[in-house]
């Protein structure tokens, strides 16, 4: 049963996934002994700076030698972290905060900037949903099937398209194998892992396989997953900013009503690897029906199946390092199902892209690429009068070219890309205001950076760009009831193209006792787009929505982050050595205390009206005290988040708030076989927070206490 008693209806495409690779990796288990390294290594015990970056660069540097600024979370830290969305997974990194549409739906917001600014990307290929068209629109991906989370913060436009301008969330997996599977201790090639999870902040189980074969130079792949969850727990009674009761959305005590989702999935994958490269297909499906918090009485299915098609030729040819493609196709479909009333959006799209990595030449070395997109969105409703926006078609070509030149101590960075984006809009006779209209933009993108590595510890790097963004079709052509967000949406067809100059400055260090980095940003606009709320109320069949109208505007963004690790005690190393864990992250950490602090402050004008834009992060610290011991983590951190007092035209404060959170994992080998054992309690003085970037502050505060167990098994 859905929110509210509502049936959820799960068609589960992918259950016989699910159910053959769990129960083929227990047997597995069972019968396989399989030598796998002991992954006891702490994630956390420096900023791992040395670690190799794939969505930055098409050469693969290091964080310690890219020109801007990167996130990494996997391994054991992506595990505490891991929630069931994207955007609350990565919601505490430095430079990153959530949309926050209820415990299902949201989306990372980079340093004030989210929505179609931020493109989030499966294995490098366009992510093909409806999640850039409203905040209830979840992400069509499922953390649980993660294996990588890579953030680029900053413009990444250059290598990823136009709606990149606030930076790139690449969620990489293994489905698609681009090395052999090497033989476990009993020379059969086979891996695999199991993980199951509870959380009592919502009721919530969630179990996930996955399964790996080896056949002379094929690997084949399956995975699933299941998670269900009940109405959230939440600190108090849900209230409005005037502290009556919101009629639309009440909420038992406690309790976050609607607040309840199912969703499952699963993949199938196969590639043939040899010497010179690689070729890989995987079909996936997601499935997740979960309440709209913003009305009682709505209902969101959310379907998607994708194909994906991936390959690599190494050294085809004289001066070519390495040719790149990928292919997706996507048909996905997303319902909001009232009382009496449907709206569905249905999304076809196909990306495509070549990447051409040559050798140097002369003192170049970088890559040149053509990337392509095609999408139809085709919007209905029973009622037309409620229908959001109308049918609409989105065009994109791009050329794109990346330089690298290293000069010891330098390293310059550099490229450009062109983008020919075509929206149009198809008519609908039963809506006066949705006519066939067609709007065509040619962008341009230019990049220039450096990286100074002054002694071998310390780098200093330096990033600038000028990238356009056009706008989207909802932006253009939306003008209709959204009752999933409770409002009313206003786009306006005169908007042109976004522009953006951004400069970036970041210190980094990557050894010794103090570890980490800190940046400074600034982001100037001279047509920034904006949702915002105009003061009106709209009436539709009796209910009066608020308004909210895209416009553009002159905007400023500027601020600055920081993540360091100070080692309290030096890591005693598994060679029973002492020294620093980033001089290699392989080496195991079995001693150690460090403390993990984390900063960061954004501040968005708009100039137009010399007030901050809407739904801006405010300031955010973190400090956290990780003890490692012989595969036993403790880490206690506190989180606090200022009070936001600078608001846009008929936006409404939010109060401060701090929350404790706690964490122990552990593990442990029986045989050949990993454990890893972790409990996590959240928000544990149950404190009531609301989170600015929210649509749904007033309404949604974040959960109350909980504790979340999991256990893993890799094999």
């Amino acid at each position: 049963m859905g929110p509210n008693g509502t049936p959820l209806r799960m068609k589960t495409v992918s259950g016989r996934l699910l159910f053959c690779s769990i129960l083929t990796a227990n047997a597995v288990s069972q019968a396989l002994a399989q030598h796998q390294e002991d992954h006891q290594t702490s994630s956390s015990a420096a900023v791992r700076l040395d670690t190799v970056v794939v969505t930055a660069s098409p050469m693969g540097r290091t964080l310690y030698e890219q020109a801007q600024p990167v996130n990494i979370l996997d391994g054991k830290e992506l595990r505490l972290r891991l929630q069931p969305t994207i955007g609350d997974t990565l919601g505490q990194q430095a430079g990153i905060s959530s949309s926050y549409f209820g415990p299902v739906s949201s989306r990372p917001v980079i340093r004030g900037l989210g929505d179609d600014r931020v493109q989030i990307l499966s294995n490098g290929s366009t992510n093909l949903d409806v999640s850039n068209v409203s905040a209830d629109h979840a992400v069509a991906v499922d953390p649980l099937t993660i294996d990588r989370i890579e953030v680029v913060r900053g413009p990444a436009a250059l290598m990823y398209g136009p709606n990149s301008i606030g930076g790139v969330v690449n969620l990489i997996d293994s489905r698609i194998a681009e090395k052999p599977l090497e033989p476990n201790a009993l020379g059969a090639p086979i891996r695999g892992a199991m993980e199951g999870r509870y959380n009592s902040v919502d009721s919530g189980g969630s179990g996930s396989g996955m399964v790996k074969f080896g056949l002379g130079p094929m690997v084949l792949h399956l995975d699933g997953f299941r998670r269900n969850s009940s109405d959230l727990r939440i600190p108090k009674e849900t209230h409005t900013e005037a502290g009556k009761q919101n009629a639309e959305t009440p909420s038992v005590f406690g309790r976050l009503s609607n607040s309840a989702s199912q969703s499952d999935g699963g993949a199938a994958g196969a590639s043939a690897v040899w010497d010179e490269g690689f070729f890989g297909v995987s079909y996936s499906g997601f499935n997740s029906a979960y309440g709209a918090v913003a009305e009682r009485g709505v209902l969101i299915d959310l379907k998607q199946r994708r194909w994906d098609a991936r390959g690599s030729f190494l050294a085809p040819a004289r001066g070519i390092k390495a040719i790149n493609y990928k292919f997706s196709s996507t048909d996905y479909m997303h319902a909001e199902l009232g009382e009496g009333e449907a709206q569905t959006f249905k999304t076809r799209g196909t990306t495509g892209r070549l990447e051409l990595v040559h050798e140097k030449i002369g003192l170049l070395e970088g890559a040149v690429g053509y990337q392509m997109q095609l999408s139809n969105i085709a919007a209905s409703s029973s009622d037309v009068e409620h229908l959001l926006m109308p049918t609409n078609k989105t065009r994109m070509h791009s050329i794109f070219l990346f330089e690298e030149i290293a000069l010891d101590p330098l390293r310059y960075q550099f490229g450009a890309r062109f983008d020919r984006t075509t929206v149009q809009a198809l008519e609908n006779p039963e809506r006066v205001e949705f006519t066939s209209r067609s709007k065509a933009f040619n962008g341009v993108s230019l990049s220039g950076g450096v990286v100074y590595d002054f002694n071998k510890q310390y780098a200093l790097a330096l990033n600038t760009g000028l990238t356009q963004r056009p706008p989207t079709s909802t932006e253009l052509f939306a003008d209709g009831a959204h009752h999933a967000t409770g409002t009313y949406e206003r786009g306006y067809t005169g908007l042109g193209m976004e522009r953006a100059l951004t400069f970036d400055l970041s210190l980094r260090k990557k050894t010794g006792r103090v570890t980490g980095s800190m940046s400074v940003f600034l982001n100037k606009f001279s047509r920034f787009i904006a949702l915002s709320p105009t003061g009106n109320d709209v009436d539709v069949d009796g209910e009066e929505l608020p308004e909210y109208q895209y416009k553009a505007t002159r905007a400023q963004l500027y601020g600055a982050e920081a993540e360091v690790v100070i080692h309290l005690v030096e890591p005693r190393l598994a060679d029973g050595k002492q020294g620093d864990a980033a001089d290699d992250s392989s080496r195991k950490v079995m001693q150690g205390l460090h403390l993990d602090l984390r900063t960061d402050y954004v501040r968005a004008l708009d100039q137009s009206t010399d007030r901050s834009l809407p739904r801006i992060t405010p300031l955010r610290t973190q400090a956290a005290l990780v003890h490692d011991w012989n595969g036993l983590q403790s880490r206690f951190e506190t989180q606090y988040v200022a009070r936001q007092n600078l608001t846009a035209e008929n936006e409404t404060r939010t109060a401060s708030y701090t929350l404790l959170n706690a964490s122990v994992s552990y593990q442990f080998k029986a045989g050949p076989t990993n454990f890893e054992a972790y409990v996590r309690g959240t928000n544990l003085t149950n404190r009531d927070a609301r989170v600015h970037t929210s649509f749904l502050k007033d309404v949604a505060p974040l959960p109350g206490r909980g504790v979340l167990v999991g256990l893993r098994v890799d094999f």
